[in-house]
């Protein structure tokens, strides 16, 4: 009679529901974001689309674990070492600077990366074969792009002869962007130049930005890069002629972006995040380039300023705020 009723108990016992549910564990992701909560823009939205799609459900069968440094690095390094000391199944970075500092606190938590230049940035061997615990996505396709940003400033204010370009100093891919608008602009000799403003430190950016409106350049370039790009308010408040790679500036007020779409991109992400989680090897999966690109304008912004958009310009955007 007792052997019947320990074999029932051992039987319920293997049964039980929450036996089950703890010997199912949830994988455990990591999202470090160097700015304020909110601040991510686009970044956060097309990474949580991604994962929905993919079926994941934060809280329920996947421990999302969203850190914020508020814009101090310090913080941020002290955030990722908690978060390695952990254990994670993996780590998202963003961005650049993101990227550099939890490549120094780690060579075996998987992180899965979006930068600007991964390979000249020292994060992966290539984008084809990543070889180490980082792979990802290259958010843009190389400095040509800062061309682009030229281009639409020459159809959008022709007499525009003083640019600002805003960058954060620790932005490698930024640096390259710089030198390559300022050999086109050496080649082209028609008198422009362009001044760089750049933040080393998170607390310089608002005497970077007096600078900037002391200075009073014709127009801006801005660099966006993630921290940057968390005060695109405090950016848009300068009331100046304005030109950066997201879309997320010109819905803050921006007058165009150009560049590769960020929630497209982070939504991209998803599938390394869901892949390495099912035991692929960062090693192992190649780092891609954005698809899509698109251009903004925005018109509230062009009206403010007293600016007329080229039609050449409207016909081409992928979209106009009015």
């Amino acid at each position: 009679m007792r052997r019947r009723i320990l074999f029932a108990s051992m039987a319920a016992t293997a049964l039980s529901p929450g036996t089950a549910r703890a010997q199912k564990r949830v994988p455990h992701v990591v999202y470090l974001w160097l700015g304020a909560p909110g601040s991510d823009g686009s970044t956060g939205k097309g990474f949580r689309t991604g994962l929905a799609e993919l079926g994941y459900q934060a809280g329920r069968n996947l421990k999302l674990d969203e850190r914020y440094a508020n814009g101090s690095e310090a913080r941020l390094a002290e955030l990722a070492a908690s978060a390695i000391a952990a254990q994670p199944d993996l780590i998202v970075t963003t961005g650049t600077v993101v990227t550099s500092i939890v490549a120094k606190l780690t060579r075996t938590v998987p992180i899965v990366s979006v930068t600007g230049d991964p390979v000249g940035s020292g994060f992966i061997a290539s984008l084809a074969h990543p070889g180490g615990n980082i792979t990802g996505m290259a958010i843009t396709t190389g400095p040509e792009l800062a061309e682009k940003w030229l281009e639409l400033l020459s159809e959008i204010a022709p007499s525009a002869r003083r640019i600002a370009m805003l960058r954060n100093a620790r932005n490698l891919n930024s640096a390259a962007q710089l030198l390559q608008m300022r050999a086109a602009e050496a080649h082209r000799a028609i008198g422009r130049t362009i001044d760089e403003f750049a933040v080393n430190e998170a607390a310089d950016l608002p005497s970077i930005l007096v600078a900037i409106r002391q200075a009073k350049p014709d127009a801006i370039v801005v660099d966006n890069e993630p921290f940057i790009q968390s005060k695109r308010a405090d950016i848009v408040a300068l009331g100046l002629l304005a030109i950066s790679g997201s879309r997320d500036f010109t819905d803050a007020g921006l007058l165009a972006s150009y560049g590769s779409s960020i929630f497209d991109v982070y939504r991209r992400i998803s599938s390394y995040v869901d892949r390495i989680l099912k035991g692929a090897k960062p090693a192992e999966l190649p780092v891609q380039q954005p698809t899509t690109y698109e251009l903004v304008v925005n018109l509230k912004t062009a009206k403010a300023l007293r600016l007329t958009i080229p039609p050449s310009i409207l016909a081409r955007a992928d979209e106009v705020i009015e």
